[in-house]
């Protein structure tokens, strides 16, 4: 015996321990790579051959496309894939023909600033991390179809990414047909004049630059100079959402201006109504839903004209019967009408040179002239991120413009002013402020010394003097009154009926109309990064764009020396991105013939990339046909998996699982682009995903020392309820699992501990999948546990023989077929429905059921039992199904079937009450009536004794369980 060998292990040599179930384990991993155990058929080749594979229902399950980090994955990471794996697992033995595959996503900033901090090349860092995640993920045991796996920094990849792109770029939404079209059927309305272009020329006078301009007002994807999140100390443009409250970058923290520049944009606003009424087919999580619904924000009101000089200051208002009470207007620093003001450029601008004579101090900022304070102002609000600008701070701050606008229904004069509280990506860009009904607008008011009018009669006592007031008063039920004029009236009327009135009104005069108006912007589409997709895009001498034919993609990355973009002092907001693209020459300005005609002519591409968010757009559609080069994917293999069915109307994949950050970004632009291909003709499911399914997340205890710097969780001692590093006591709190915070447990340590299937089984028996729990190491032992005792009912732990009884079912006791079929009764339902948790402690009852009974196992009972594990440990189901005699891989064994006369309790436990007081309990059938369930409970003698003769006012029966008697 060799000192590392115990007694035990010489005495029980085929023990289920660590190191049998990592032999168990890579030999089932081996054999399944091998076997193709989990290569799902298409509807086209394999399918179309196979009856019996035609004739199964399909399952498309999918998890949220994993990032390849650097540091691989730590125990919480897997929860999901886990998850999809034992319902993709429980699928295909319910006679289910399943798709499942995982790829990852794979452009983004973390390996470019791992490339500028190392000099490693970005796709070299990429790589390797995809390698070590491939291996953590294959060592779990996950059914995944690798044939299918994408990578989306693959050219063969990111060739159809542009390729989407393009289908955007070349198409336009015709409200109309409520979709999206080819730009060709819009030219042709041009062309032959049913739709007028913009200065009523014909379109054939209008040069190619022109005709350009006016394609891309209509354009899906379009460039434009608008406001953008410049974040200097990054070197690039960030989308709103990652910016933080604070207006820092989200990575980095880095201070985030308001800036102009050209970049594209997706047109998601057209898309605006469709996303939001969809919704509705949708089985999501109502949470989500509601986040979307947000997010796009749709709103009904009113556009309103203000006169101002030559010019108007247009407005949307959901509020348009409080135009009376308009006494002042607000537009945001970036509104065109101000733009150019803080350079001397006056062409648009309303700003006058010298302040109107009777200009309070207060409006004015301490400023010389109105130039001078606008500059100023629109500087200082650049600093600031929209959600700063948004949030209600107890100071409000702005600064006059010199100008007055004419309120349209009094002809009263209002002073024009800017602050930051006004966001240009909502509506209009600027407000009518009616401050007595609005409570920004009421501390702007009292900031600045400005008038009040009560236009909506209050209800609570308060009088109508603004005043008096403390805060604005708003209201949808209550009266209009002082809002009347020479030619309208809307004094007495409620708010619905005063916002009918004033909106025909104003439609009639050509100075408004009602409209709808949405939160959801344009989708920014550009980086100024290297490692993310190239745009399919080039540009003539003119600035034209111009799209590359689908023979030339993919248009791949080319090697640069330098992956970083420029960055700058992250304090300097007058800078201007460079990109890594850029700097390449040979790559930016090519000849090229686009096969229009006009032959080889010289062109510059374009040298911003997409952002991270496209790749994982439409990768649902790639796992279906992801070695087809000659289409996106071939249109019976996407109508077979996620074309419409019954209770699926738009289609989609049929369970997707990932976390709920992804809520408004990743989901809603994935569902913009499945609706434009959908118009487009190039899919049959408008929708990507039909069901979503938010996991919770697996947390740890994070300890941290006095300075508040988090110390190895691991190393942590816990003496009398405190906690201590290195003799120093430490605080505890529950939080993330990270590596930065010192916390993480690897899956490979698990594995080397226990097997992957104990890690597996742990991570669902945690608790609900839906919830976030605590990790928690020691407690991992107890499904190791299981295992073992499920081993030891199936094979001799001495010799390695297999124990089980060869009995007919007759011989096989009640109990033991009672205990079988409820547990195939409840695994099922529970693995059908995510509940893992359950369906592993029905496993574990039934499993420590046979250990209690003693004596070997009935053949047929081990075999169920095997089969109702296999979902959720494969690896040792494998092992003991092979054992058991089959040849065949459990993976694609039936599940087994419960049979319902073992399923129903021979009798029930019925409780009868007195007053709510348990007075006896009674073994009952279940099919037991309403009536004689009472009779019985009233003749139970220990009732009898408790009611002592007195009369019954009322029996409450819930057969069978429940009888509650209530005395007179």
């Amino acid at each position: 015996m060799s000192e590392t060998t115990t007694a035990a292990e010489v005495a029980a040599p085929h023990r289920y321990t660590a190191a049998l179930a990592a032999d168990i384990e890579a030999r089932w991993q081996d054999f399944w790579e091998k076997d193709g155990t989990y290569e799902a058929p298409n509807a086209s080749g394999e399918l179309a051959g196979d009856p019996e594979l035609v004739a199964r229902p399909k399952k498309f399950i999918m998890d949220m496309f994993p990032y390849p980090s650097g540091a691989g994955l730590h125990v919480g990471h897997p929860l999901g894939f886990i998850a999809t794996d034992v319902y993709a697992r429980h699928q295909r033995m319910t006679g289910h023909n399943v798709l499942h595959t995982l790829g990852f996503d794979a452009f983004g900033l973390p390996a470019e600033q791992y490339a500028v901090q190392t000099g490693t090349h970005p796709r070299v860092s990429t790589e390797a991390n995809i390698v070590n995640m491939r291996r953590q993920l294959r060592r779990l045991g996950l059914g995944h179809d690798q044939r299918r796996s994408v990578e989306t920094i693959d050219p063969a990849y990111y060739k159809w990414t542009q390729w989407i792109f393009l289908q955007i770029f070349n198409s336009w939404y015709d409200p109309e047909a409520d979709a999206a079209r080819p730009i060709d059927t819009l030219v042709a309305q041009f062309e032959a004049g049913t739709r007028p272009t913009p200065d009523g020329r014909p379109w054939a006078e209008l040069s190619v630059t022109e005709r350009a301009d006016v394609l891309g007002e209509y354009r899906l994807a379009y460039a434009s100079d608008s406001p953008v999140n410049w974040c200097p100390g990054l070197g690039t443009v960030l989308a709103n959402e990652e910016v933080t409250a604070e207006g820092r970058s989200e990575r980095g923290n880095y201070p985030v201006f308001k800036a102009k520049l050209r970049q594209w944009n997706m047109r998601i606003t057209a898309y605006a109504d469709r996303l939001l009424r969809d919704l509705d087919a949708l089985d999501w999580p109502e949470a989500i839903k509601l986040q979307q619904r947000n997010w796009i924000g749709r709103s009904e009101g009113a556009r309103v004209d203000f006169p101002v000089g030559d010019d108007k200051i247009t407005v949307f208002t959901t509020r348009q019967d409080t135009l009376f009470g308009a006494t002042y207007m607000v537009l945001a620093p970036e509104h065109p009408l101000i733009a150019g003001s803080d350079n001397g450029d006056t062409t648009g601008t309303i700003v006058p040179d010298a302040w109107p004579e009777g200009t309070h101090d207060v409006w004015t900022g301490g400023h010389a002239t109105p130039r001078e304070a606008v500059a100023a102002y629109r500087k200082q609000a650049a600093a600031k991120s929209d959600i700063e600008r948004q949030a209600e701070a107890k100071d409000k701050t702005g600064v006059f413009t010199g100008v007055f606008a004419t309120n349209p229904v009094s002809g009263e004069q209002v002073p024009v002013f800017i602050a930051d509280y006004v966001l240009m990506g909502y509506g209009t860009g600027a407000i009518m402020a009616v401050p007595a009904h609005d409570t920004r607008d009421f501390a702007f008011a009292r900031a600045f010394e400005l008038p009040m009018r009560c236009v909506v009669e209050p209800t609570d006592g308060r009088g109508t003097d603004p005043a008096t007031w403390d805060d604005a008063f708003a209201s949808y039920d209550a009266k209009i009154i002082n809002s009347s004029g020479d030619s309208i009236s809307l004094d007495g009327l409620g708010v619905t009926e005063a916002k009918a009135k004033i909106t025909d009104w104003l439609t009639g005069r050509g100075i408004g109309e009602g409209t709808v108006n949405f939160r959801l912007r344009d989708w920014l589409f550009s980086r100024q990064r290297y490692w993310g997709e190239p745009f399919p895009i080039v540009y003539d001498e003119d600035g034209v764009a111009h799209a590359l034919p689908e023979s030339m993609l993919p248009l791949e990355l080319p090697e640069v020396e330098d992956y970083s973009p420029r960055t700058f002092d992250p304090d300097d907001a007058d800078t201007q991105p460079e990109t890594p693209l850029s700097r390449n020459e040979d790559w930016v300005n090519v000849e090229l013939d686009l096969g229009d005609g006009r032959g080889v002519r010289r062109y510059r591409r374009e040298t911003n990339t997409m952002p991270n968010w496209a790749g994982s757009c439409w990768y649902e559609l790639r796992y279906l046909d992801p070695r087809n080069d000659d289409a996106l994917v071939d249109p019976a293999v996407e109508q077979y998996w996620m074309g419409p069915r019954d209770g699926q109307p738009a289609g989609g994949v049929d369970l997707y699982v990932g976390g709920a950050e992804h809520a408004v970004l990743h989901l809603l632009y994935a569902r913009f682009w499945s609706k434009v291909l959908h118009d487009l003709g190039h899919v049959s499911s408008s929708e990507p995903f039909h069901k979503l399914y938010n996991q919770g997340m697996i947390q740890a205890f994070v300890y941290r020392d006095s300075r508040g710097i988090a110390v190895p969780a691991a190393e942590v001692e816990e003496r009398d309820g405190a906690y201590y590093y290195q003799g120093d006591k430490v605080s505890r709190l529950l939080g993330k699992m990270g590596k930065s915070l010192k916390n993480a447990v690897t899956p490979d340590e698990i594995c080397a501990e226990y097997g992957a299937d104990t890690l597996r089984l742990y991570e669902m028996a945690m608790g609900p999948l839906d919830v976030s729990r605590p990790w928690d190491t020691r407690a991992v032992v107890g499904q190791y546990r299981l295992l073992q005792r499920l081993w030891r009912n199936v094979v001799d732990e001495a010799t390695g023989e297999v124990t089980v009884a060869d009995v007919p079912e007759s011989d096989i006791d009640v109990d033991t077929l009672r205990a079988l079929h409820k547990a195939i009764d409840g695994v099922g339902q529970d693995l059908a429905n995510l509940r893992f948790n359950t369906a592993i402690a029905k496993v574990t009852e039934l499993n420590n059921h046979l250990t209690k009974t003693g004596g070997p196992v009935p053949r047929t009972v081990a075999e169920r039992l095997v089969l109702l594990i296999a979902p959720l440990a494969p690896h040792i189901a494998e092992e003991l199904w092979r054992k058991l005699g089959h040849t065949d891989s459990v993976v694609h064994a039936d599940f087994p079937v419960a049979d319902p006369a073992y399923v129903v309790d021979e009798s029930v436990t019925c409780v009868v009450q007195i007053k709510g007081k348990v007075k006896a309990r009674l073994e009952v059938a279940p099919s037991i009536s309403d009536a004689d369930l009472e009779a019985t409970a009233l003749a139970e003698p220990a009732v009898v004794a408790a009611l002592n003769g007195a009369g019954i006012r009322k029996v409450i029966v819930r057969a069978p369980k429940l009888v509650n008697i209530v005395p007179a």
